[in-house]
């Protein structure tokens, strides 16, 4: 299965939280429980996956000694060449203040190497060739409509909401916030410039940390946004504090069954979870005798067809002695703590270890290959962890010398 970074452009998408029962292998993160959180289920998308059961305050990673925290611990993390390095220090103490994330050095620079790796620390990324990619798709809408080019960009140059031509605007852009203000725009006035077809706002994903916008809308929906909404929970994505409020939720504001922080950025990039589920993908792929994609994701979200983990599960239902409607029901959980408690899961687990007469990995690395039109050579979801995790742990080491 293929997927796109969270770097990549989501225009080019639109064209087309309870711990493990322990094992040996996998030492486990515990969580406090949490009064009067609530747990619904956030809306399930096409991947990759922003879908999170509702966030939940999570504790620092276990330590013999209390580790130190705060402000200084957050301000080791963001490096000296960051532009407004005080403004960056301001909004990370706020997004973990609010979500209730300890401001630990394991934190801090968790969230500090995926800022580094998805922006460079530019709170509005500059991504070159915005204004030919965006061209490339209205030229490709064009074709697929049966309209000359020549009749859609005549109509480009109506003058749009903010004074300039749409033109203009789309042969001057330089990011993502932009291209996202232009397309709401566009998808305004599409029929008053005389287009034929719609111009729905495509961008999925934004921001310093390339966050879904799909996720920080059910976020905010189950966990309070703390600031003043500029426009829309759309527009905060784009906006410094908005992108890493919302990035230290999704990577930090659950429970993740995994002490290596590599894995965390694993599921940043597949998805919640992911890395959990491709380990119960290949205990269940070895028990059914099904080839089974890896990927984390435990059902299908392109909607049709069944996810072949699932047909691998509901092929073994009674060797595991569980009915289809029960095993439907754990599959629904893939995207939330509770999987790792559920039923099926601690049956195909404990059926695949006697199997193999030892204990499985509960955690595996996603194998999804990332796609994204500045990439030119292969990766994956291992290479985009890898690299966070360099970053993490170059920033652990400076921690480690400035205690």
């Amino acid at each position: 299965m293929k997927r796109f970074l969270p770097i990549s452009l989501s225009l080019l998408l639109a064209a087309c939280a309870a711990p493990l029962a322990p094992i040996a292998s996998a030492p486990q993160e515990t969580v406090p429980p949490i009064a009067s959180a609530p747990e619904p289920m956030l809306p399930a998308p096409a991947s990759p996956q922003p879908a999170v059961s509702a966030p939940q305050p999570v504790p620092p990673p276990p330590s013999k000694a209390a580790p130190p925290m705060g402000r200084q611990v957050i301000a080791r993390a963001v490096p000296a060449k960051a532009h407004d390095r005080q403004g960056w220090i301001n909004d990370i103490d706020s997004a973990f203040r609010h979500l209730q994330i300890p401001a630990t050095a394991e934190y801090s620079c968790a969230l500090a190497a995926v800022i580094e790796q998805e922006s460079s620390w530019q709170g509005d990324p500059v991504v070159p060739g915005l204004d030919k990619i965006v061209w490339g798709k209205i030229e490709e809408k064009a074709h697929r409509y049966l309209v000359p080019l020549t009749v859609v960009k005549t109509a480009l140059l109506k003058t749009s909401p903010n004074g300039q031509s749409y033109k203009t605007r789309i042969d001057n852009l330089r990011t993502e916030r932009e291209m996202n203000l232009l397309y709401e725009d566009m998808a305004k006035e599409a029929r008053k410039m005389g287009l034929p077809f719609e111009m729905k706002n495509p961008i999925r994903t934004g921001g310093p940390m390339q966050v879904s916008v799909e996720f920080a809308e059910g976020h905010a929906r189950v966990w309070p946004y703390p600031y003043p909404v500029q426009g829309s929970i759309r527009h905060e994505v784009f906006s410094r504090r908005g992108g890493v409020y919302f990035g230290a939720a999704i990577l930090l504001q659950y429970p993740a069954p995994y002490q290596d922080m590599k894995y965390r950025f694993a599921d940043f990039n597949a998805g919640r979870y992911s890395s959990r589920n491709a380990a119960f993908q290949a205990a269940l792929a070895r028990l059914s005798g099904h080839k089974l994609a890896l990927d984390g994701d435990l059902l299908n979200y392109q909607g049709g067809q069944t996810a072949g983990s699932q047909r691998a599960a509901l092929a073994i239902a009674s060797k595991i002695g569980m009915s289809a409607a029960d095993i439907q029901r754990d599959l629904k959980l893939e995207k939330n703590s509770a999987f790792g408690q559920s039923e099926l899961y601690r049956k195909v687990f404990a059926a695949a270890d006697r199997q193999a007469g030892h204990a499985l990995p509960r955690v595996e690395m996603p194998r999804i290959d990332l796609k994204s039109p500045k990439i030119t050579r292969k990766l994956t979801t291992a290479w985009f962890a890898d690299r966070v995790d360099g970053r993490y742990q170059r920033c652990m080491a400076a921690q480690g010398a400035a205690s």
